[in-house]
């Protein structure tokens, strides 16, 4: 078998079989994906756009309630590589969260990270279901190996997000700063921008941890206009990549999870870190929440 190992959620039938495994799992299945989304992806020049956080997906889908004092990054990296601090543009819990106003032509990134202050505690049963579905299977081999599945399980918890915004028409403006790293502790890296044309028929991507490459996390590509399940989701191989096909429409998340155990005199078993990468391409209808 090859080492990538694949799943595809295709038609009636996948849906239905997730969304089956999130009821069952409860709420920890379905709040942890967490993204930045633009009203728009594609503006003009030094046109201001607003911005919400959002998190969950499905029925479970909502603002961030996230506090000001947990964030410690927004940025936006522009084509050329130069970061602008955007976190005096936010102002949590008004009628958006926040805004930024791009100049160059080419595609920008939006960066943003919290604290790993916040922590969950959740019973035996929930926590090993959602290590399940996020295919955190490290810390399911600890708890196993450990005889630790019976007992309650409890992490210290990070978010990052990046989003790709494009500045004037076509995707024909410098695209590079879509394909680095940022230096997020969990990142998904594009090896080719979605914006970039000719557009291609497949989207590879890299997952680093700590700048290392990441094998075996499950990532996972959602349609933010029907988000109740992912389209498409696959494990990353030995180098941390994965493959998915392109979208040709629509506003985009993918988005990965990671852990890893916390030393005996920590107050919590793991440390965990939830990424994202969101992006729309031309004629998308703007995206719930937005």
């Amino acid at each position: 078998m090859n080492h990538i190992q694949t799943f595809k959620l295709i038609g009636l039938r996948g849906g239905l079989a997730l969304a089956a495994v999130c009821i069952c799992t409860g709420a920890p299945a379905l709040a942890h994906d967490f993204w930045l989304q633009p009203s728009g992806y594609w503006v003009s020049s030094g046109a201001t756009t607003s911005m919400t956080l959002q998190v969950g997906h499905g029925p479970s889908r909502q603002r961030s309630p996230i506090p000001l004092r947990r964030i410690v990054r927004f940025q936006a990296i522009d084509p050329n590589g130069f970061a602008t601090d955007l976190r005096g543009r936010l102002h949590l819990g008004a009628s958006a969260d926040g805004d930024f106003a791009l100049q160059k032509p080419g595609a920008h990134l939006l960066v943003f990270q919290t604290d790993n202050l916040a922590q969950s505690h959740l019973p035996s049963v929930r926590f090993n279901d959602y290590l399940n579905v996020e295919g955190l299977t490290p810390a399911l081999d600890q708890r196993s190996r450990l005889h630790r599945m019976d007992r309650d399980g409890s992490e210290n918890y990070s978010r990052c997000t990046k989003s790709i915004v494009e500045v004037g028409p076509g995707g024909s403006g410098l695209q590079r700063q879509v394909t680095r790293a940022f230096g997020l502790p969990l990142e998904i890296v594009p090896d080719r921008s979605p914006y970039a044309l000719p557009r291609a028929a497949v989207l590879p991507v890299r997952v680093l941890y700590h700048g290392q490459p990441l094998a075996g996390a499950l990532v996972k590509l959602t349609h933010l206009e029907n988000d109740a399940v992912p389209l498409e989701m696959h494990r990353t191989d030995r180098a941390g990549r994965a493959i998915f096909a392109m979208p040709s429409t629509g506003t985009w998340l993918l988005n990965v999870i990671w852990t890893r155990a916390q030393p005996p005199s920590a107050e919590t078993d793991f440390e965990t870190v939830f990424s994202s990468l969101s992006f729309g391409l031309p004629g998308a209808p703007r995206a719930k929440g937005s």
